[in-house]
C-alpha cells in the first residue's frame, strides 16, 4: 500500500479512500452522515481530505460488517473506543451476544436444509400435478 500522502492537503481524496479500503464512495459518505466515521477535514475548496486514523476506522467498519455486525452493534463497539481502544469486556459481551446469533442462525439453517432435503427426495421430478417441493411452499393450508 502506498503511503497517505497529498502535498497540496496533507491527504487523500475519498475517491482514494475508496479505492485503498474496497468501500464504496456513497457507503463512506452515509457512514460520516450517520455519525459512524468522523466528518473528515476539508481543503479551502470544500473536498474531503482523509488520513490514517479515518483509513483504520473505515477498514474497522468494514471488516466488522463482513463478521455481520449490524450497524447498531459497530456503532457500539466504535462507541466503546473503537480499534486499539476498546474495553475488551465490553467487546466480548457485544461478541458474545453475535456469536449466539449467529448460532441460531445456523441451527435455523440446518433445520430448513433438512426440510427441503426430504422435501426434494419425494420429488420424482416426473410432470405430475402433485409436488412436494410446490406443496411445501404453497401458502395455503393442506
Amino acid at each position: 500500500m502506498r503511503p497517505i500522502t497529498d502535498t497540496r492537503a496533507g491527504g487523500i481524496t475519498i475517491g482514494e479512500l475508496s479505492r485503498r479500503t474496497g468501500v464504496n464512495v456513497e457507503t463512506i459518505r452515509y457512514y460520516e452522515k450517520v455519525k459512524m466515521l468522523p466528518a473528515p477535514r476539508r481543503t479551502a475548496g470544500g473536498r474531503r481530505i482523509y488520513g490514517p486514523v479515518e483509513m483504520r476506522i473505515l477498514a474497522f467498519i468494514r471488516r466488522a460488517r463482513e463478521l455481520g455486525f449490524t450497524p447498531n452493534d459497530v456503532r457500539a463497539l466504535l462507541d466503546l473506543g473503537g480499534p486499539g481502544k476498546a474495553s475488551c469486556a465490553e467487546v466480548r459481551t457485544l461478541a458474545t451476544r453475535h456469536l449466539m446469533d449467529i448460532r441460531a442462525k445456523i441451527a435455523d439453517l440446518r433445520k430448513l436444509e433438512r426440510l427441503l432435503a426430504k422435501t426434494v427426495a419425494k420429488c420424482s421430478g416426473r410432470t405430475i400435478p402433485d409436488c412436494p417441493v410446490i406443496d411445501i411452499l404453497d401458502a395455503r393450508p393442506h
